[in-house]
């Protein structure tokens, strides 16, 4: 059974950065597409980085430039950096999972975690 697990939410001042990072366990994680959605309240869930087993990325326009998704395939970890935070980025941020090829990764789930961007 896939798992997923986030960690690195919180507060953060509008033009500050923090980093995501989700851990994944009981999947072959370099074969698996791996990325990040966020939900604010109100909206629906939307792609917001998306990582290849092969390392190609794709970014939702509103963060290009800003976000950076990387992978760690020794530790099993998919990470956001997400630099110069804009109060429109705070959300529940979920990890995801997905085919190897996939930039739509959507089989599996992290239960999600808070980022809270003050202006």
């Amino acid at each position: 059974q896939v798992r997923l697990v986030e960690s690195g939410g919180g507060l953060v001042q509008a033009g500050g950065s923090r980093r995501l990072s989700c851990a994944a366990s009981g999947t072959i994680f370099s074969t698996n597409s791996m990325g990040w959605y966020r939900q604010a309240p109100g909206k629906q869930r939307e792609l917001v980085a998306a990582i290849t087993s092969g390392g190609s990325t794709k970014y939702a326009d509103s963060v290009k430039d800003r976000f950076t998704i990387s992978r760690d395939n020794a530790k099993n970890t998919v990470s956001l950096q997400m630099n110069d935070l804009k109060p429109q980025d705070a959300a529940v941020y979920y990890c995801a999972a997905g085919r190897s090829g996939s930039l739509v990764p959507n089989d599996n789930w992290g239960q999600g975690i808070q980022v809270t961007v003050s202006s």
